[in-house]
């Protein structure tokens, strides 16, 4: 689990500590799924706990965690022969529960995804196969759900060269899915290009999916808080963060401070703000700033973002719960019916209110700019 200051946030007036609140009263933990969507909101409730010492937070993550993790060490629905990143990422909220408790069976459960990761099938370059389904395919989305994780396990069990790898992983896609003309990432690379939304040249999707490239910049950041600071290949993933931040700066819309569920074609018609990048941005922009891989003035455009949020995404509903409106609820490629990556594909996905993957990354973001001590105005 990434890292969160040692200062305590104050809960009164919080953005995050009411969005956690909303979203545990929303939740039912018969209804929990070992899939990387509850990972990342339970994530993100877990940091709230540790942000502001209240015990509730660290109550319902041991609840979760322990819904899933049996006596032995076996993660229930969890299924390593599938060779799913997506399974990879609740396995964060092992590593605390672990290192508090050195309890075998956390250890155990660590170890499976860390055998997954040891056979997941890979590109002929080296690159982790997203999934079993998809071969040859690595996906941006992929580096969020596999990369942090195994960064943390290497530094917990001592398995240096998973460092190596978790670079490795982050240079193969930026390269690959770098578009030289604007910077952005393009969603995914089929390196067999056999994939009909792939490019015959490039083996990439045809379009910049603001979510992916979210999910990638939020495990850049989390990977450099767990990768060695004499490691060698370091400075080449500062500077890729530092491109990327650039690129995506000039695309934030100058009058809402958000980002676009297609992040360069603003103005096409059907494209829209989205929430879930913009909050992944607002978060990665600021906590890299806080910890010293950006300069200052991407603490400008995560303030942007974070207002737009607030004016523009977030209402208060029944019992004072907050509502995050405008997160894209699903967006993939390939697959039964076949998603070809176009934007009107994009574009015509369902938008949803509350979705997982919006609100973990507004709380996240709502933490950061805790810390920043942002003034932010109130949701109508």
């Amino acid at each position: 689990m990434s890292q969160v200051s040692s200062q305590v946030i104050p809960t009164t007036n919080s953005w995050a500590v009411r969005m956690a609140d909303s979203a545990l009263a929303r939740y039912s933990l018969p209804r929990a799924h070992w899939h990387y969507e509850h990972g990342l909101v339970v994530k993100a409730i877990a940091d709230v706990g540790a942000a502001t010492g209240e015990k509730r937070y660290e109550q319902f993550v041991q609840a979760w965690v322990d819904h899933f993790v049996t006596p032995e060490g076996h993660i229930r629905t969890y299924r390593l022969e599938e060779f799913n990143l997506d399974q990879i990422s609740p396995g964060r909220l092992l590593f605390p529960l672990y290192a508090r408790d050195r309890d075998d069976r956390y250890a155990h459960a660590l170890q499976l995804l860390y055998t997954q990761l040891q056979n997941q099938p890979r590109t002929h370059s080296g690159g982790f196969w997203h999934k079993q389904i998809y071969p040859y395919q690595m996906w941006l989305d992929g580096i969020y759900m596999a990369g942090p994780f195994y960064a943390e396990y290497a530094r917990a069990f001592g398995k240096p060269e998973g460092f190596d790898d978790v670079a490795r992983q982050v240079i193969l896609i930026e390269r690959q899915t770098r578009d030289p003309h604007s910077g952005l990432l393009y969603h995914a690379w089929d390196e067999s290009r056999k994939q009909r939304w792939a490019n015959p040249e490039t083996g990439c999707s045809p379009h910049f999916w603001g979510r992916a490239d979210g999910w990638f910049i939020m495990a850049l950041v989390e990977i450099l808080d767990l990768l060695p600071g004499e490691h060698p290949r370091r400075a080449e993933l500062l500077s890729i963060l530092a491109r990327l931040a650039r690129s995506l700066v000039d695309v934030q819309d100058a009058s809402t401070g958000l980002w676009y569920q297609v992040l360069d074609q603003p103005q096409r018609p059907g494209n829209y703000g989205e929430s879930s990048v913009t909050a992944m941005l607002v978060y990665s922009f600021a906590r890299a700033v806080r910890k010293g891989y950006l300069t200052c003035e991407y603490l400008l455009a995560a303030r942007r973002g974070y207002r737009g949020l607030l004016e523009n995404q977030i209402k208060v509903g029944a019992r004072g719960l907050l509502n995050l409106e405008g997160t894209c609820s699903v967006a993939g490629l390939g697959g039964r019916p076949y998603r070809d990556g176009s934007y009107e594909y994009y574009t015509r996905e369902k938008i949803a209110t509350n979705d997982f993957k919006g609100v973990g990354p507004f709380i996240l973001a709502a933490l950061e700019m805790d810390h920043d001590g942002a003034v932010a105005p109130e949701a109508e």
